[in-house]
């Protein structure tokens, strides 16, 4: 779709999840040398090639990876990838640079994954979010007892027994759409973008939001965009979804029917609105055009995707 891929949605490992509890199977992989470690670090990943144009994953294998994957009870599997089986390891107790192996150097993948090859950000992504999960639920939320990891990292146990409730990892289902309209007075087709708080100057992205207990995706999408910029919804139309692990979300895209008219920006979360035609798109720069009026939201993101898309649709 007009060059543009989704970041982190590339995975093409097999998860495997029939052998997350088959103990013998993992340990005989680990022993025959097979294992494969992607550590992480503080939340952030062990890159090859970093800083520079072509950054890759950088695995610990071979008699290195089995002392990692031997000492550590909570190595989190994530699959067979290239044959052999995949872990992810935090090690956030270790000093950084020994941590790294001489192997690369820890980076936040935020904004990275446009220059990853597809199948490693979907893996690195997936062993963030998973090493953040454990590191956080290490009690029980229903009781405070210690919990420890179970089913190859994929759940977490309470040690106690008069609890004994299983965990498991959760995701948080945020809805990011593009409004669509029709401007009548310039006659032409219009979507609506929006200067967040937190973005840096210039930048105009699609609006966003989490979903609420107890609402459907498409109420939390004309919800979201009611509170935000004050613009009325109508029909609202699934695109395209993706993984979001920072730390623990799923962005549900949409293309919405909006009613054409000012937006009235809430000035909390979002501090601008435009209705903007494909022309003021062709107009914008990139995320990283710093000082420019118009930047659009970064290449790997649903956001640019959601844009990128919508602009094709109506070009020419």
């Amino acid at each position: 779709m007009v060059g543009f891929a989704i970041g982190y949605t590339g995975g093409v490992h097999d998860r495997a999840g029939e052998r997350r509890l088959d103990a013998t199977w993992l340990a005989a992989e680990i022993a025959a040398g097979r294992g494969r470690v992607l550590p992480v670090w503080q939340d952030r990943n062990l890159i090859a090639g970093f800083p520079g144009a072509s950054p890759t994953a950088a695995y610990v294998n071979g008699a290195t990876a089995a002392a990692l994957l031997g000492a550590d009870p909570a190595a989190i599997f994530l699959g067979v990838a290239d044959g052999g089986p995949v872990f992810a390891v935090d090690l956030s107790d270790r000093v950084e640079i020994e941590a790294a192996f001489g192997l690369g150097a820890y980076a936040e993948i935020r904004g990275l994954s446009a220059l990853l090859p597809p199948g490693d950000a979907a893996l690195l992504a997936t062993a963030r979010g998973l090493c953040h999960w454990h590191r956080t639920h290490r009690f029980c939320g229903a009781c405070g007892s210690p919990t420890e990891s179970r089913e190859a990292g994929y759940s977490r146990a309470c040690l106690n027994p008069d609890c004994a409730r299983m965990h498991y990892p959760r995701l948080d289902p945020a809805v990011i759409m593009l409004v669509e309209s029709f401007d009548p007075v310039r006659n032409r087709p219009v979507c609506l973008l929006g200067h967040n708080a937190r973005f840096p100057e210039g930048v105009y992205s699609t609006l966003a939001g989490f979903v609420e207990i107890g609402e459907t995706l498409e109420q939390a999408v004309r919800r979201e965009v009611r509170e935000e910029v004050g613009v009325s919804v109508g029909d609202v139309t699934y695109r395209a979804s993706q993984p979001w692990p920072f730390p623990s979300s799923i962005m549900l895209g949409f293309r919405a029917q909006g009613v054409f008219a000012l937006p009235t920006p809430d000035g909390i979360e979002v501090t601008d609105a435009r209705w903007l035609t494909p022309e003021d798109l062709d107009a914008a720069a990139d995320w990283e055009a710093e000082g420019e009026p118009l930047r659009l939201p970064r290449k790997d993101s649903i956001a640019r995707f959601l844009v990128e898309s919508w602009r094709a649709d109506h070009r020419g």
